[in-house]
């Protein structure tokens, strides 16, 4: 049986390289762009590009933006006494999807997995506790998986975040155990923030 040609195979193994993307979804894909009309490929790897080079982390939340600091944390109509904490900025979007969430975010970049090196200091977790002085935050609503990593992190910020006059919540576990937010859909995520309850 022929082998692919050396180009294809390479675009093979770098499109495997992407999130839920398997060697033979990777090699459909190769063929059908290597086959695919030249401007439509030449637009898509420009698209790529652009959107790489535009696409920076807001330096307030850590959330994906255009601009800095991003266009929710500028909105003066969110409630800026309430901020979600997520691990990745793609976490936000699927909050905002649910179209329930009105207050703020901050991603944490991570959650704390010792056994993979990730320790507190890995995290953004000291630009967090700068938040909680120069803003007006009240509550703090824990929006982790439900995995081990995720209720070790929750329960270290639990603790490390305490202080009088701030509430420290967690999302309801509405969402699948073992799971992440990429697995619930909005009506799961919106019944999950609506259900919060303070960690105890």
């Amino acid at each position: 049986m022929a082998s692919l040609p050396e180009p294809i195979t390479a675009l093979v193994a770098a499109l495997s390289r992407l999130p839920g993307i398997g060697p033979r979804s990777a090699e459909r894909l190769a063929l059908h762009l290597v086959q695919g009309e030249t401007d439509f490929v030449k637009q898509l790897a420009q698209t790529l590009v652009t959107a790489r080079e535009r696409i920076q982390i807001c330096g307030t939340c850590g959330a994906l933006t255009e601009k800095n600091p991003c266009a929710i944390c500028e909105d003066s109509r969110r409630d800026a006494h309430l901020v979600c904490v997520v691990e990745r900025a793609a976490d936000v979007i699927r909050i905002e999807k649910s179209g329930t969430y009105r207050g703020k975010f901050h991603v944490l970049g991570g959650k704390l997995s010792p056994l993979n090196g990730i320790e507190p200091e890995d995290l953004r977790i000291v630009e967090l506790e700068t938040r909680i002085t120069k803003e007006p935050i009240q509550e703090i609503v824990i929006a982790l998986s439900t995995d081990v990593e995720g209720d070790a992190t929750s329960f270290y910020l639990a603790k490390r975040l305490a202080r009088q006059g701030l509430k420290i919540t967690r999302i309801a576990h509405g969402l699948p155990a073992g799971s992440g937010l990429e697995f619930a859909d909005e009506l799961t995520l919106s019944r999950a923030l609506e259900g919060r309850r303070e960690i105890e």
